[in-house]
Formats: C-alpha cells, sequence, structure tokens
C-alpha cells in the first residue's frame, strides 16, 4: 500500500496531474467518477492567495467526494510562498503540493514554477519552509532540471526527502523541453531505484494508454503514475489503466451515451460553480476532446462553441447522442 504521509492512497495509485485552466473540480468530478485516486487543484499563485485574489482563492475549492485530494501552490519568494501555505491549509485539503515544474514563461521569469530548478538550495530551503508552516504531508511536482545539463534531479529528490517532503512527482522533461520530444524516464526510475529514496515516486509525461502506463510501472519501478493531458476529454483512461493493470485485458471503450452523460455532467457542474456564463464559455474547451474521432462531430461543435443559451448546449448534447445512435442503426 503507497502511504504519502499517513494517507493510504493504494497499491499503484492514478494521480490527476493539476493542470491550469484545466483542473478545476467541474473536471475533477468527471475524473474521480472514473478513478482517479488522487487529485489536485490548478496551481494557486502564492501572491495571489495573501492579496485574496477571487480567482486565487476561487480555485481553494475543494468537495468531500475529491478525497484525497491536494491544493498546489507556486511562487518564487519564501515568505510568500510560507504564507500561501497557511491559507493553503485553513482550506483543509489532504496534501500541500508544491509545483517546481510549471514551464510557462511568466512563471519561471519570476523565479517560480520550473524556474526555481536554476537555484537548487532556494528550492530546498522553500520546501523546507513550506513544510514548517502546515501539518499537513507536503508533495513536490517537479521535472528533470532546467535543461540537459542541469539535469539534478536525483540529487534533488534526496535533499527534498531530507527536509521532509512525502512524495515527489516528476515530469520526464526538462523546462527547456517544454512538452515537446518524448518524456524520458530514465532517471525517474534511478531515483525510484536509489536505496536512499524511501518517499513515493510518481512518473509523469506521455501515458496515453493503458500500455503505456503498463510499460513504465515494468520498466521503471514507479509507485504511480500521474496522468494530465491524457486525460482532457477521456477520463476513462484512469479505469482503463487499472483494468489493463490487473487483468491484461481492455474496457469496453466509451459509448455515445457515455461520452454525452459524462459531458453533460461536466457542463452542468461547470455552469453551477462558474456561473451561467463563465461556466458556458470555459466549457467549449473540451467538447472537441469528449468527442474526439467521431465523423460528423464538427457541425455539433460549431453549434457548442457559439451558443450562449445553456438550455440550448443541454439539447445540443441530446441531438449529438441521437444522431449517432441514428448511425449506429443504420450501419446495423
Amino acid at each position: 500500500m503507497v502511504k504519502i504521509g499517513d494517507i493510504e492512497v493504494g497499491e499503484f495509485p492514478l494521480l490527476l496531474a493539476p493542470m491550469e485552466d484545466v483542473s478545476d473540480p467541474p473536471f475533477r468530478v468527471v475524473c474521480k467518477d472514473n478513478g482517479a485516486d488522487i487529485m489536485y487543484t490548478e496551481f494557486i499563485s502564492a501572491e495571489g492567495l495573501i492579496r485574496d485574489a477571487a480567482k486565487s482563492v476561487q480555485k481553494l475549492d475543494i468537495f468531500e467526494y475529491e478525497r484525497p485530494i491536494g491544493i498546489q501552490i507556486f511562487g518564487g519568494n519564501i515568505d510568500s510562498m510560507r504564507e500561501s501555505a497557511e491559507i493553503a491549509t485553513a482550506a483543509k485539503p489532504d496534501i500541500i503540493d508544491i509545483n517546481y515544474g510549471c514551464p510557462v514563461k511568466k512563471v519561471t521569469c519570476k523565479g517560480a514554477g520550473a524556474g526555481i530548478l536554476k537555484d537548487i538550495p532556494k528550492m530546498v530551503r522553500m520546501t523546507a519552509e513550506i513544510i514548517k508552516s502546515t501539518h499537513l504531508p507536503v508533495t513536490v511536482k517537479t521535472r528533470l532540471g532546467w535543461d540537459t545539463e542541469s539535469m539534478y534531479v536525483e540529487e534533488v529528490t534526496e535533499r527534498l526527502q531530507d527536509v521532509g517532503v512525502k512524495a515527489i512527482s516528476i515530469h520526464g522533461r526538462t523546462r527547456v523541453q517544454m512538452y515537446k520530444g518524448e518524456a524520458d524516464w530514465t532517471l525517474i526510475g534511478n531515483i525510484k531505484n536509489n536505496p536512499r529514496i524511501h518517499i513515493p515516486v510518481f512518473g509523469n509525461g506521455d501515458v496515453n494508454s493503458p500500455e503505456k502506463a503498463k510499460l513504465m510501472r515494468d520498466q521503471f519501478g514507479v509507485d504511480g503514475i500521474m496522468i494530465g493531458r491524457a486525460s482532457i476529454g477521456y477520463p476513462w483512461i484512469f479505469n482503463e489503466v487499472k483494468h489493463f493493470l490487473k487483468t491484461g485485458n481492455h474496457l469496453t471503450p466509451p459509448s455515445i451515451d457515455d461520452r454525452v452523460n459524462t459531458c453533460l455532467k461536466h457542463f452542468d457542474f461547470s455552469v453551477k460553480w462558474k456561473g451561467e456564463v463563465l461556466g458556458n464559455v470555459e466549457m467549449r474547451r473540451h467538447y472537441a476532446n469528449y468527442f474526439k474521432g467521431f465523423h460528423g462531430f464538427k457541425q455539433f461543435r460549431m453549434q457548442l462553441v457559439i451558443s450562449n443559451n445553456n438550455d440550448e448546449i443541454r439539447q445540443i448534447l441530446e441531438d449529438v447522442r441521437q444522431y449517432y445512435h441514428q448511425l449506429e442503426l443504420e450501419i446495423v
């Protein structure tokens, strides 16, 4: 049984990666429904929390059914990060997670996210201060290094463990790579097999199928896998991976009813949580992913992304259901 501090998270947990503008409560609920074991909020700005910025504070919203859930914070100032960890702790998550992996320039230029990989001593000091500021287990998400000349993640993991980090998730790319090229899990495997390391090591990067998950588990021995982009519009990947790891067989792919019902649940929660207007607008990025590969969906997508009437959105999704049911009848 894998444990983060005293929290049991399963034999081989699957983690939903924290993704900006994606990993909000409406998205998390459909991932939890479909097998995600551990989830994290979108990353939250330490400076935003301290200033009580509405967008940052709203990201603290968590729900009982999501547990175990972590609140992820980012920032480049040690005092601000310590204070934001205290604010996040008051929201009563199960875990405080530190983002040392975001590669976006507007984050890294302030020494936050992956930007701190240029200053490992500061990274260790910041982590130690955050750990002192909360009674919750603290975890870290990071990358292999800033670039191929500074892939110090093996040493970094030891030092973070020494100051009290309870688990680490590692994306198999450098900051310079962003999301390009192929993720390299070699160093992740080295860390997991380091006899000095006793905290859980989770691998992240390019796991987009049950077969890939099994390969990474078997080849590198990680304690669990973090899945990000592959879950967008396809939350079923978590249960598909679990079933394949357990049986060696594939689950039946989600039907058109599964897709429409899940998309509707996502939409309804989005409107409820963000409001009638913003909830509608922010769902628009998800429709194409829910029905990816469905011939003829483009006509419906165009309607979905221009409609400002939420009842009309629900009806269009019901039209999608009927359209593909009719196609199935015609094919049979």
